[in-house]
């Protein structure tokens, strides 16, 4: 009776030295995007950026439902009123309601900003590969290539390709994107110069794959973090210069609710009926400081080093 009690204490004994052991909670794994993530929502300024970016996309698509008035809407009977009543933000020499044509452009920003932006990486990344990897004259004759974009002033070289393609949105974005690749394929090519040589390279071109296969599977991946972080810098930029190129009167159409629209109409009424150009003014920086503070967060989660 005595050693059924003992084994019975030593039993209840064990289960509890276990218990703990069992209850101890499974650490999480930490992925790779996870710490990218995690070191972006702990940079405040990424976070600002963040928000002022989402809104932005979130006032392009939800436009028509947002805009009080149609954007093209023309009221001879009430022009250049002033912000207030029922025109928050007043109305433009043509009577049209300047918040209304405000939210409209933010599309235009969102669709030139991020189409130029995306069509110029592309571009970059392909060549920035090639030049990289194969190195020597293929290297020579395709960054001498980019010399010569280099050496045309972004809005002069896009004033001279939508001058011979016509005004509107496609050529705005065709000519911000011809000349901002080169920017992108040197930054690619700057990482893919330090990474062909490593070990996983060198392992998988000894195994037998396919020089597409080594770039796109290994070399790429390896190096792109420094064109996204310039991708999120850039769009701002290329919001600036669409706006600066509709400013000039080569951009979108004049009659198309657009911001650099918007402050060329202004200019005439500078000092007069200041809120014509404040408004939009205020809405291009907002979206520039919401790139640049994405663009930088990106950069430092991406390469803490250079934190």
């Amino acid at each position: 009776m005595t050693e059924l009690t003992k084994s019975t204490a030593e039993a209840g004994t064990a289960q509890k030295a276990a218990a703990p052991a069992e209850a101890e909670p499974a650490i999480a794994r930490v992925t790779q995007w996870g710490e990218i993530r995690h070191r972006f929502m702990a940079n405040k300024l990424a976070v600002v950026g963040l928000v002022l970016v989402v809104l932005l996309f979130l006032t392009a698509a939800l436009a028509p439902l947002l805009a009080p008035y149609d954007p093209l809407a023309q009221n001879l009977n009430n022009t250049l009123q002033a912000p207030g009543g029922d025109h928050l933000l007043g109305t433009d020499a043509l009577g049209r309601d300047q918040l209304s044509r405000i939210i409209y452009g933010a599309r235009i920003a969102v669709i030139i900003g991020l189409a130029s932006i995306f069509l110029a990486c592309l571009i970059g990344v392909v060549i920035g590969s090639l030049a990289g990897y194969f190195g020597k004259a293929t290297d020579s004759v395709l960054m001498r290539i980019a010399d010569v974009f280099f050496a045309f002033p972004l809005l002069i070289g896009a004033i001279v390709i939508i001058i011979a393609m016509g005004r509107g949105v496609a050529p705005v974005i065709i000519s911000l994107a011809v000349f901002s690749w080169p920017t992108v394929s040197r930054l690619l090519r700057s990482s893919i110069l330090s990474v062909r040589e490593a070990d996983y390279v060198l392992a998988a071109r000894a195994l037998g794959a396919s020089t597409s296969r080594i770039i796109i599977r290994h070399i790429i991946p390896n190096s792109i973090a420094a064109v996204m972080a310039y991708a999120a810098f850039s769009v701002g930029s290329a919001i600036v210069a669409e706006a600066a190129l509709s400013f000039l009167g080569v951009g979108v159409s004049p009659e198309v609710a657009e911001w650099g629209n918007m402050l060329s109409a202004a200019k005439d009424f500078l000092g007069v009926k200041d809120y014509l150009w404040v408004y939009p003014s205020i809405a291009i920086v907002l979206t520039v400081l919401g790139f640049v503070f994405v663009g930088d967060g990106l950069r430092d989660a991406l390469d803490p080093k250079l934190r």
